[in-house]
């Protein structure tokens, strides 16, 4: 068994987030995989330009604490303003379903703590 890496994880975060998105009648006009690259969406709804940051939290770590990320955080909200975008945070929350001392593995079940999109 192959624990998922952090490339994989964040992937897998993006996915869960970006489907969100879709389902929510956002557009996308550019999608970045790249780790520590943000943002990782850049999409229009409404008209309205929106940046989406999406990190993948590991347990135990928590995705509802924003200090570990505010630096980056504010760097994108003042990238965002000089577009007049709408910046979001998405934190997905990964761990692995049977035990959550393991990391979460390919092909195996795994819960995923996400409350949707906070905007900063």
């Amino acid at each position: 068994m192959e624990p998922l890496t952090e490339q994989e994880l964040h992937n897998l975060a993006m996915n869960i987030v970006g489907k969100e998105l879709e389902a929510d009648g956002f557009e996308f006009l550019t999608v970045n995989s790249e780790l520590r690259k943000n943002p990782q969406f850049v999409c229009i709804k409404e008209k309205k330009l929106h940046f989406v940051v999406v990190k993948s939290i590991s347990y135990p770590g928590d995705p509802k604490d924003l200090d570990f990320f505010r630096s980056d955080l504010n760097k994108m909200k003042a990238h965002a303003l000089k577009f007049e975008a709408r910046t979001f945070y998405a934190a997905v929350g990964l761990v692995n379903a049977s035990d959550y001392n393991l990391p979460v593995y390919l092909n195996e079940d795994y819960i995923v703590d996400y409350d949707g999109l906070i905007e900063i």
